[in-house]
Formats: structure tokens, C-alpha cells, sequence
């Protein structure tokens, strides 16, 4: 059964684009269009119980390590969504939050527990960067066909694919990119390589029609922050980043603002005052998951938007659901897997070093693009799992991908 740990890994990175989809399976009227069809979403919501049965299975037989030192503060995270999901205004919708939270959590420790098994390291990158290719390309056919015309009109003609609304494809191409970048200098095989250079190509263009200010400010700090630590015993490293970061401010300023018509940038800022008056309200434990909607149509300013999904922001979002409890949890799990990751870095041969990093550069453009955006994808598929997949690579006689496929 073990053995079967590449092709589990393999079809999970496979399917992570269409996790977006997965909320038309459900009651809420969510601001898009899902090209993905019904059959499909429940074939992917069949395929992720089915893995998470396995994981959890091979992780009860062959048991934990030692090495999974974000176990606890995830478990705080859990424990404060699970009290927040008991005490909010919806139990179910807390219910389902949780469920998908442990899903990540299981996911995450999987990633560590079984990622120096012969072809997984593999099986991961060839599967991440090949959907992730073909996902961008088909948001790039998409915007140049104008189909479906529904998706077009509503999103205004940015790309936006099978990830519901372009912030989302721009936060799973700001993990992506990096991580392709890595595989075109460390991967063991010209044909990886090759795949890693046309993950980047089509990436660029998809999250450049994204006309995602938020995402494209996300991957500047992505670059930025892997362009400093690369040049650092060059003392180049700051220069760099500073260049990076003020070519990015550049773009958006003169590309990005005209593609947002009419602009969010005032409903944003209605939106994070109601979410201020929601956490006033209830700073310890929130409102509950996926509660934020329901709060909001009661305390926004007259003149804001009617409906709100999210705090647009990150942090608001979790602060007004979860409360101070679960925005703490956050921030220590944050920290700790800093703190972790420095530290096994240092001991990482160079590749497995900088593998490590760009995965990691990846998140710090998550968390810069959830300063003002919310990201399903994010939060339910790319932060826990990828913190995971950066502290496996890093981790003593962890493989770099060597190119082979899942077998």
C-alpha cells in the first residue's frame, strides 16, 4: 500500500486546480462562473476522500516521526476553528470548514511523514507543474476565445480558468512559479527542466490577464524574496529585491488599474470597516467559519456593496471568524515553520536548500496577497500542504525530484 504513495501524491497535485470548483457543490451563491462540471467536482471531492482515507490509514500504521514540528500549533489552529465552528451563528458550515482543515492537516503530514519515499519527490513536481501548465493555458485560451462568454463578461475579460475569480489563479501561480523555477535549475533530467521553463512561460501569461493587482503584488514578493536569499552571501540580495519590488509597483500601476473598471478599491475599504465592527463584536472566538456573509449584511455602511463573501483580506477574514483565538494559532503556526524552516535550510545540501526556498517564496506571496485579497485556494489547498512540501525537501537525505515519473 505504500508503494502507492507516489500515484496518491501524483493525482492530488493533478487535481488542485480544480479544487475552486468544488464550492458549486454547495448551497452558496458564490461571486462566478464554474467551468468545471458537476460530475467532475464530485468526481474530485470522491478522489480527495479516498486519499485521505489512505493517508490517514498509512499514517496510523506506520506512525508519526518525531519530525513534525507544526503539529501542535495546526492542532491549536483546528482547536480554535472547532470552538469558534460550536459557539458561531452556523455549527454546519463550521462543520464543513473543519473537515476540510483536516484534510490539509492530514495532507501536511503526509508530505513529511512519506516524501523521501522512492518517487514521490518525483511524482509530486512532474504532476504540480503539468496541471499547473495546463491550467494556465487553458485560462490563457479561455480569455483569447472569450469562453464561455458568461465567464468573460463577468470577470471582464481577465483570465481566470477553472479557479472560479482571477485572484485565485493568481495565488496558485504565485506557489507555482517558483517551484518551477527551482526544477529548471535542480531537476535531475532535461525533460523536467523543460516542463519547468513552460510552467513559467504559461504561468507569466495567465497571471499577467489575471490583471490581479493583489496577485501580481503577491508574486513580486515571491521573487523578491527568492532573489534576496540566493544573493545573500553576495550582498546583493537586497538590491535585488528592491528591484524586483519596484518593477512589480510598476506594472500595476501602469498595466493593472485601467483592467478594474469599475474599481474595488473603495469596496474594499467598506468591507474591511464592517469586518472591523464584526471582530468589535466578537474578538475572542468570531462569528464562525464561512459566517462572514451573514454578519456583514447587518453592519455594512449604507452605501457599501449589499453582499460580502470574505474580509477581503486574509487576516481580517480569519480574525472575523475565528476570532483572536484563531488568529493566533495562525501566527504561531507561521512562526514556527519559520523558524523550522531556517533551521533545516542551513543543514540542506544546496539544491534541497533551494528547492526548499522556492516553496517557501511562494507563501510569502500568498501572505502578501492576502493582505487585501482572500483566497479559497489558499486556505483550503496550498498554505498547510505547502508548508509541509517546503520543510520535506529541506529535511535530512530528503531527494530533489529526480525526474522520473510516478511507478
Amino acid at each position: 500500500m505504500r508503494r502507492l504513495y507516489p500515484l496518491a501524491f501524483a493525482l492530488l497535485y493533478a487535481a488542485l486546480p480544480l479544487f475552486p470548483a468544488l464550492i458549486s457543490l454547495t448551497s452558496v451563491t458564490f461571486p462566478g462562473v464554474s467551468v468545471v462540471p458537476r460530475s467532475v467536482a464530485l468526481g474530485v471531492l470522491g478522489l480527495v476522500g479516498v486519499l485521505l482515507v489512505y493517508a490517514s490509514a498509512l499514517l496510523l500504521r506506520y506512525r508519526l516521526p518525531r519530525s513534525q514540528p507544526l503539529l501542535l500549533p495546526m492542532l491549536a489552529w483546528f482547536g480554535a476553528a472547532a470552538l469558534s465552528s460550536a459557539v458561531g451563528f452556523d455549527p454546519l458550515r463550521g462543520l464543513l470548514f473543519l473537515c476540510i482543515f483536516g484534510t490539509n492537516v492530514v495532507w501536511h503530514c503526509a508530505l513529511l511523514r512519506f516524501y523521501s519515499d522512492r518517487n514521490v519527490a518525483g511524482a509530486i513536481f512532474w504532476s504540480y507543474l503539468s496541471s499547473g501548465t495546463l491550467a494556465a493555458a487553458a485560462a490563457i485560451v479561455m480569455v483569447l476565445t472569450r469562453t464561455p462568454a458568461s465567464l468573460y463578461a463577468l470577470q471582464h475579460g481577465r483570465a481566470t480558468g477553472t479557479f472560479i475569480l482571477p485572484g485565485e489563479l493568481a495565488a496558485y501561480l504565485t506557489v507555482l512559479l517558483p517551484i518551477a523555477y527551482a526544477m529548471t535549475r535542480i531537476a535531475g533530467v532535461r525533460a523536467l527542466r523543460l516542463l519547468g521553463w513552460t510552467a513559467i512561460a504559461a504561468g507569466l501569461v495567465a497571471l499577467a490577464l489575471t490583471y490581479s493587482r493583489a496577485g501580481w503584488m503577491g508574486c513580486t514578493a515571491a521573487a523578491a524574496f527568492l532573489a534576496a536569499v540566493q544573493m545573500r552571501h553576495a550582498r546583493r540580495g537586497g538590491t535585488a529585491a528592491l528591484v524586483v519590488v519596484a518593477a512589480g509597483v510598476a506594472i500595476v500601476l501602469l498595466l493593472f488599474n485601467s483592467h478594474h473598471d469599475p474599481s474595488e478599491d473603495y469596496t474594499r475599504i467598506s468591507i474591511w470597516q464592517a469586518a472591523l465592527q464584526i471582530i468589535d463584536r466578537f474578538p475572542l472566538t468570531g462569528v464562525g467559519p464561512f459566517d462572514f456573509p451573514r454578519l456583514y449584511a447587518l453592519v455594512h455602511v449604507p452605501d457599501a456593496d449589499r453582499t460580502a463573501f470574505h474580509a477581503h483580506s486574509l487576516y481580517l477574514t480569519f480574525f472575523a471568524e475565528g476570532g483572536i483565538l484563531m488568529l493566533a494559532a495562525f501566527l504561531w503556526n507561521a512562526w514556527s515553520f519559520a523558524v523550522e524552516l531556517r533551521a533545516r535550510v542551513a543543514r540542506a545540501e544546496p539544491a534541497a536548500a533551494l528547492l526548499s526556498l522556492a516553496v517557501a517564496a511562494g507563501l510569502v506571496g500568498v501572505a502578501v496577497q492576502g493582505l487585501i485579497d482572500t483566497m479559497s485556494i489558499v486556505i483550503f489547498g496550498l498554505w498547510l500542504p505547502t508548508m509541509g512540501l517546503a520543510l520535506a525537501a529541506a529535511q535530512p537525505k530528503a531527494p530533489v525530484a529526480s525526474g522520473r515519473p510516478a511507478g
